[in-house]
């Protein structure tokens, strides 16, 4: 049997109509749509990846609820695919907060008084509700393998969905998101959360849940050393546990005596600057054990780590830490 053929793209010129029975209208060529051009010079004004960023961010670390869940990464398969799915929704409500945007109807907001339709997606494309046809929308899609995440600005004509679901909502097809979508912003990083960064053994070590959080702590700093761990990394380790930053400065004693790290936190000035001119950035209270003497060969200012993950070392850091005993 032959490959079936697919439709060819409608395109500038041809009509469209919505689901929602609206007067066909003619598919405009988006070099020419004046108010998708306007929305989109104002969001290409503001620091648009560094915004898009906090907002993804913040939408995973809202799923993942670390604090509670002792969860960081999505894919875990702690997560289930309706959680997973879910960061798109939390997604719209970030953005708002970040683009300091209000809810506004007939769509998710308004951007210099132009309705606007807010879409998020952790999979390979964006479900289109019936009011959304043929209106301004901001796609963006979060790559949580990768740790990435990019934007897309596209008026959504109905021509350029695919078939409905059982929701009557619709995908954006793929050519159209090629050919006729304006790219806010390519693919960016996603800060990584250092726990990602621990071998099985080390993650099993440091999650021990039996032991003490001051010991699992120390043995955190000790795997990581040069890295720096937010503050929601340290939140997640100690989920549960009434206020685990203190037992975070507790630890800053046992890792100088046993791994000759000196940990610093972001929460004091001065700690902050001596990190920053080492090459380290501990902005909204990151923390950091330093080797001395290190300079830059550590992970840089995007939290992306340049060095090998160290060997496990556990065996006799357990000994040294006493993991296995009452905490």
């Amino acid at each position: 049997m032959p490959p079936r053929q697919r439709d060819p793209l409608a395109g500038p010129g041809d009509l469209c109509v919505s689901d929602l029975r609206q007067a066909p209208h003619i598919i405009e060529d988006p070099s020419t749509d004046a108010d998708l051009q306007t929305v989109y010079r104002w969001l290409t004004s503001k620091p648009i990846d560094r915004l898009l960023t906090v907002a993804v961010d913040d939408a995973v670390q809202y799923v993942l609820d670390g604090g509670r869940t002792w969860r960081f990464d999505l894919n875990s398969p702690e997560v289930d695919s309706d959680e997973r799915a879910s960061v798109g929704t939390k997604l719209q409500y970030r953005i708002l907060s970040t683009l300091e945007l209000v809810k506004e109807p007939p769509l998710d907001t308004r951007i210099a008084g132009i309705a606007v339709e807010l879409k998020g997606t952790v999979r390979d494309t964006w479900m289109i509700p019936r009011e959304g046809q043929c209106e301004i929308c901001l796609l963006v899609q979060v790559d949580t393998r990768n740790d990435r995440h990019r934007a897309f600005l596209l008026r959504t004509h109905r021509m350029w969905l695919n078939a409905p679901n059982q929701d009557k909502k619709r995908s954006v097809k793929a050519g159209a998101r090629d050919t006729y979508a304006l790219p806010v912003i390519g693919w960016t990083p996603l800060p990584t959360n250092p726990l990602k960064l621990l071998t099985p053994v080390q993650c099993d070590t440091v999650f021990q849940l039996k032991v003490g959080l001051v010991k699992r702590l120390t043995a955190l700093f000790g795997f990581l050393p040069d890295t720096v761990i937010p503050r929601t990394a340290i939140l997640t380790v100690g989920a549960n546990i009434k206020d685990p930053l203190r037992r975070a400065r507790q630890a800053k004693e046992p890792v100088l005596a046993q791994h000759g790290l000196r940990v610093l936190c972001g929460t004091w000035s001065e700690q902050s600057d001596e990190a920053a001119q080492r090459g380290f950035d501990l902005s909204d209270e990151a923390w950091i054990a330093l080797t001395p003497q290190s300079g830059h060969g550590g992970q840089n200012l995007l939290g992306n780590s340049s060095r090998e993950t160290a060997g496990d070392g556990v065996p006799d850091l357990l000994s040294d830490l006493g993991f296995g005993t009452d905490p």
